[in-house]
């Protein structure tokens, strides 16, 4: 095949990433317009979904097929959980959130439903299914992150957001995926690249759609408990 598989996983999303690019909630990061609660909201709802994406990247490392891929996602799951607490420890109390509310908070609709998703492919597919699943986080954060870093952002809390996914750090850390995921794309099955396609597309459409509700504050159309509305 004449072009990488990453890259062949890239074309299959332009769409998608323009929409994201578009989006009110990152034109509100890089311009400041974005409201505080839809950024609180935001933070909340992003420190749940690193502790489970986390979760997706031990399971990930599990399925590896060799030592070198299984540490590298085994070390990236505990980046999630490092990254959620360092970047959040400073945000948290500019938004005026404490650290009890994010583990008082319900996932939103499309962050269980995402997460779900990621572990469902993981557990019920193959390596690569599950590499093209986790895909999306790493690779759309670091580019709408450099995207960000040259727009910029007059609020600096947003700023310190974008700097932690926008800087070289980050970058390397999903250069080392991309370069997995390349060098599984020539031995895998056609089913499998088909799969794995298929995976990266719904995991795209779902960072768009995590954006989407941050910005809009999603929420569940009744209370998960029934003592709140007794």
């Amino acid at each position: 095949m004449s072009e990488s598989f990453t890259a062949e996983l890239w074309s299959g999303i332009g769409d998608i990433y323009d929409a994201i690019l578009a989006h009110p909630f990152l034109r509100g990061l890089a311009d400041g317009s974005l409201s505080e609660d839809a950024f609180a909201f935001y933070v909340i709802q992003d420190s749940l979904y690193l502790r489970r994406y986390a979760s997706a990247l031990a399971a990930v490392a599990s399925r590896a097929p060799g030592p070198r891929p299984a540490a590298m996602f085994a070390r990236h799951s505990a980046d999630a959980v490092a990254t959620e607490r360092e970047l959040h420890s400073a945000l948290l109390p500019e938004l005026g959130i404490s650290p009890g509310a994010i583990d008082a908070a319900e996932p939103a609709p499309v962050n269980l439903a995402y997460t779900s998703y990621m572990l469902s492919v993981i557990h019920g597919g193959s390596y690569a299914e599950g590499v093209a699943a986790v895909l999306p986080c790493y690779w759309i954060y670091a580019e709408a992150g450099s995207e960000l870093i040259r727009r910029g952002s007059p609020d600096p809390r947003y700023q310190r957001w974008i700097d932690t996914y926008g800087g070289e750090e980050f970058a390397a850390i999903a250069g080392e995926v991309l370069a997995e995921t390349d060098a599984i794309g020539p031995i895998i099955s056609v089913s499998e690249r088909d799969a794995a396609r298929r995976h990266f597309r719904v995991a795209s459409r779902y960072e768009l759609m995590f954006w989407d509700a941050g910005y809009e504050q999603e929420s569940w159309p009744v209370p998960l408990s029934t003592d709140s509305v007794m």
